[in-house]
């Protein structure tokens, strides 16, 4: 698994680099794309991501431009993370990044999604053992 890992991150480096991301980053836009605005809670849920991780990658995305952090009115303990227009256009470029792996690895689209769903039982599995 790491050795796979590893890989991927290598193979997703330069795709990344066009976009001007980390990898960590990308992980986090993509979460937006789904769905913003999300509390930063709400991103270290989806992401498995402390606080301690994620306030630099979300603090480097808002110095990008791409995010805005806003409290909340309802609630000021929490913070939400808002789309900048760029953050949102970056999109587009950064759709064919998933096919892009996968070709790379030479996986269909059904066999690319067999692996997610077992990669997440698998997760899911590892972590309630906690």
């Amino acid at each position: 698994m790491y050795a796979a890992s590893r890989a991927a991150t290598a193979v997703y480096r330069p795709m990344l680099d066009e976009l001007g991301l980390t990898y960590p980053q990308y992980l986090v836009m993509m979460v937006l794309w789904e769905e913003a605005p999300r509390s930063v809670r709400e991103l270290g849920e989806e992401l498995g991501l402390d606080s301690g991780t994620l306030s630099p990658l979300l603090k480097r995305l808002e110095s990008l431009g791409l995010v805005e952090r806003r409290r909340s009115a309802a609630d000021e303990r929490r913070v939400e993370v808002f789309l900048t227009a760029a953050g949102a256009s970056l999109s587009a470029r950064a759709a064919g990044i998933p096919q892009r792996l996968a070709d790379a690895a030479g996986l269909s689209g059904p066999e690319l999604d067999q692996l997610r769903e077992t990669l997440g039982r698998l997760t899911a599995a590892l972590q309630s053992g906690r």
